[in-house]
């Protein structure tokens, strides 16, 4: 009896339980993640990309048809305009740029960007250390635009200073360029405060990378896939171009992205390359010799920076060996064997 009377009570609570539960509000829905973020990339990093951009189109632009000793400090003015550190720093970024235009590497980022939890995870390990893009999909095929990006930029500048560079040696036949440089000590002061001074970017030209960022108006680069290893400055701007993506290259993360766009074997590069211009315009004294220093310090040396940046292989230039052709027309002489010598008489 007694049990019969709790198994009723027991049903009546279930009943009453199932009604109640019936009435309370069902449990919220889980917050929906919020969306990957846009691709961006923090003003001051476009900056200096644009800055890299300018002047790699002016110097590479410099005539080597010179006409008097004003072109020439002209070409020096355009040439000498870089800070080696800066320089560098605007080659990554617009290496990471570059990279944002091929649409496997992209994809191959977003691959983890599918919640904010993934998206900070795979930003801390590139963070931490740059080379760790490397191994995520897509960097093959980021890295050879990079490359193919960087080395065009580096073999036409080069092309360039070598043409300067025989200038220095065609100019003589003007009467001008054996005049000596007036105001030598300022040329020189000119050129070492042209070389501390960061450039500023042309503002048509940042407009343009920043619309390439946004997918609005690409750059039209191309590369074809390689495997690494990859160098140092394709490796950073990789991974400054895979932050971009995951949403951690705005303007306060740009402490971080100055970190990663450091590398200081092409910075050696460089500072050399400017270290060998003054040496080379301290001694100078006619314009043709100013001619040569463009051409082969500031212009050559400067691309072979570029060109070790990309990975590609650096331009070799043989040493002139003059070659000695016969002359059938000609027949040497035998040499005559020397008299022989008399004897010396007895005494």
């Amino acid at each position: 009896m007694i049990s019969a009377s709790r198994a009723g009570l027991t049903a009546v609570a279930i009943a009453f339980a199932t009604i109640l539960a019936s009435c309370a509000e069902p449990p919220p829905p889980k917050p929906a993640e919020p969306p990957a973020p846009a691709v961006s990339l923090a003003p001051s990093i476009v900056e200096q990309a644009s800055a890299y951009r300018y002047y790699m189109d002016k110097a590479a632009a410099v005539s080597p048809a010179f006409v008097d000793g004003q072109m020439v400090a002209e070409g020096l003015k355009v040439a000498a305009s870089y800070e080696p550190k800066q320089f560098l720093k605007g080659a990554i970024a617009y290496g990471a740029i570059v990279a944002l235009q091929d649409p496997t590497f992209v994809a191959g980022v977003k691959q983890y960007s599918g919640t904010a939890a993934q998206r900070q995870q795979i930003a801390y390990e590139i963070m931490k250390d740059p080379a760790y893009v490397v191994g995520l999909p897509g960097a093959a095929s980021g890295a050879g635009v990079v490359i193919a990006a960087l080395g065009e930029d580096g073999n036409k500048f080069y092309q360039a200073g070598k043409a300067v560079k025989q200038a220095a040696y065609d100019v003589q036949k003007q009467s001008w360029s054996k005049s000596d440089v007036v105001g030598r000590d300022a040329r020189l002061s000119q050129a070492k405060l042209l070389g501390s001074t960061p450039a500023v970017g042309d503002i048509t030209q940042t407009t343009r990378l920043q619309q390439a960022i946004s997918g609005a108006q690409p750059l039209g680069v191309t590369g074809a896939s390689v495997t690494p290893p990859f160098t140092p400055v394709v490796i950073r701007s990789l991974a400054v171009a895979a932050l971009a993506v995951l949403g951690q290259a705005s303007e306060p993360n740009v402490a971080t992205l100055n970190a990663i766009m450091v590398e200081p074997n092409v910075a050696s590069c460089a500072n050399m390359a400017k270290l060998n211009l003054y040496q080379c315009l301290a001694v100078s004294k006619p314009h043709y010799e100013d001619v040569f220093c463009l051409g082969q310090h500031a212009m050559m040396d400067t691309a072979r920076c570029v060109i070790k940046a990309s990975g590609q292989p650096e331009p070799f230039e043989p040493r002139f060996v003059p070659t000695v052709r016969e002359n059938a027309s000609y027949k040497p002489t035998p040499a005559k064997k020397p008299a022989a010598k008399k004897p010396a008489k007895k005494g």
